[in-house]
């Protein structure tokens, strides 16, 4: 049976999993934790580790995830959803110390095609998969479906056209590589 954890849960908690918040009034809530801190679980507990709207939070993403990573079993998957940093709520909320883009979380993927430079970790994903959501305007001319179809598309958005067609929501699964 796999473990899964579900980080910020609040009242959303994914069936079948952990859910961990801050928050002790949250419905659903098994393990009351911040997630600036190392959590309580041994190294490779879990299968899965869903963080939905959690890592825009965090004071240290880097730490965040390196924590993520030491929980997270060999093969795992981490599945992530957090606002595109040219949406208003990633703005809006005055609790967001992260505006990140679609490449943000490419700084831990250590091979193929899409590797950025990680000079502060050593630790490593492999990204299965990536969508950015558009608003609806773009997204009914057919401009999410180009951006999420086509890399060459995408860097071409995120570097001269996100601030007029603006991103909503992305979402990411990771993989987890340990050596």
């Amino acid at each position: 049976m796999k473990r899964r954890l579900d980080l910020g849960c609040g009242l959303n908690k994914a069936p079948g999993s952990i859910g961990v918040d801050w928050n002790r009034d949250a419905i659903g809530t098994d393990v009351i934790g911040n997630l600036n801190h190392p959590l309580p679980f041994p190294d490779c507990s879990f299968d899965e580790v869903r963080a939905v709207h959690v890592i825009e939070h965090v004071d240290d993403i880097l730490r965040t995830i390196a924590e993520i990573h030491r929980i997270a079993r060999v093969g795992g998957r981490l599945h992530l959803v957090t606002p595109h940093y040219t949406d208003s709520s990633s703005w809006r909320d005055p609790t967001h110390r992260w505006h990140l883009n679609s490449y943000s979380f490419r700084y831990w993927t250590t091979r193929g095609l899409h590797h950025e430079r990680n000079w502060y970790t050593r630790l490593e994903v492999r990204e299965v998969s990536s969508h950015v959501e558009l608003a609806r305007l773009w997204k009914c001319l057919g401009f999410q479906w180009l951006v999420n179809r086509f890399e060459w598309f995408r860097r071409f958005w995120e570097q001269y056209l996100c601030f007029i067609i603006r991103g909503k929501q992305m979402e990411f699964t990771f993989e987890v590589v340990k050596s």
